[in-house]
């Protein structure tokens, strides 16, 4: 008997059912089937009746969920004691963003209550968030496009529209907003292919039937501010992540709807980690503000 078994039996007791049981415990039907299925074969007994897509509890089922329920529920009181009487003194917390600008109003309180952790932070376009996630080299990801599925833990930030800025030196600053249209004849510098807010600037155009005049590529947002205010070309941004940079200035796109969606991700399956659930309650605190 194994500590899987008795969980997968308590769940799908619990719930009703093994899909249900799965999606609660975040695993496939046929792993929480596999585990019960074992446990029963171990002891020779049945632990549930199954009818078709229904299945109830057998009289040795319910005997043992009065006993998972109470083994269940010690473990639980065990965590909170644990958790509650251990500090979170120390640590390194990793982060990955596309942009570190969205986090600043979470740094921020979350220093203040836990000095002592490091935090460390990267920056990366959207697929090198969700590569630093999956591979456990990021605890925490930031970026503007969050792929479907259950396996992640998504908290929305913000939507801000995408922009474009130039050098106030420049003559394509006179205006203070522009077309769509007239952007795409601009020369652009744009990041590198995996960058969302590039990939939803093509998807635009690409949409509209008109063909962007890109003349510069750039690894990273900075690289591309800098080219930009060296006076090689125009920008395209999130409003949010244009900051302050008396250098340039900001343009509006008048007719395109384009908006980026920022959001903080975690994998689910690491909710647990004690770094990870610390810094979630100050993440999901700033995204109401």
């Amino acid at each position: 008997m194994r500590y899987v078994q008795l969980r997968a039996f308590h769940y799908v007791a619990i719930h009703g059912g093994f899909s249900r049981a799965a999606e609660a415990l975040h695993l496939t039907q046929r792993a929480i089937s596999d585990q019960v299925r074992k446990l029963e074969s171990e002891y020779d007994v049945r632990l549930f009746n199954r009818h078709r897509k229904q299945i109830t509890v057998t009289s040795t089922g319910q005997k043992l969920l009065e006993l998972t329920r109470r083994m269940f529920e010690v473990e639980s009181q065990a965590h909170e004691l644990l958790s509650e009487s251990r500090a979170l003194k120390s640590g390194r917390l990793n982060i990955m963003a596309d942009s570190a600008h969205h986090m600043l109003h979470i740094l921020g309180p979350f220093r203040i209550n836990y000095p002592d952790i490091f935090v460390s932070i990267r920056v990366g376009n959207s697929e090198a968030v969700i590569d630093a996630l999956n591979t456990y080299e990021a605890d925490i990801g930031i970026l503007g496009d969050v792929p479907e599925g259950r396996d992640l833990e998504v908290v929305h930030l913000n939507s801000t529209p995408i922009i474009a800025f130039a050098p106030k030196t420049s003559h394509f600053a006179r205006k203070a907003s522009i077309s769509f249209s007239e952007l795409a004849k601009m020369p652009l510098v744009l990041r590198e292919k995996g960058s969302k807010t590039r990939a939803k600037l093509e998807e635009f155009a690409s949409a509209n039937n008109i063909k962007l005049e890109v003349r510069i590529e750039a690894e990273g947002r900075e690289a591309v501010r800098e080219i930009v205010a060296a006076g090689a070309g125009v920008g395209v941004v999130s409003e949010a992540e244009f900051g302050v940079d008396h250098r340039l200035c900001k343009i509006m796109i008048k007719d395109a709807n384009i908006t980026m969606d920022e959001a903080l991700i975690c994998l689910r399956e690491r909710l647990d980690s004690k770094l990870i659930r610390t810094f979630m309650p100050f993440a999901k605190a700033a995204a109401k503000i």
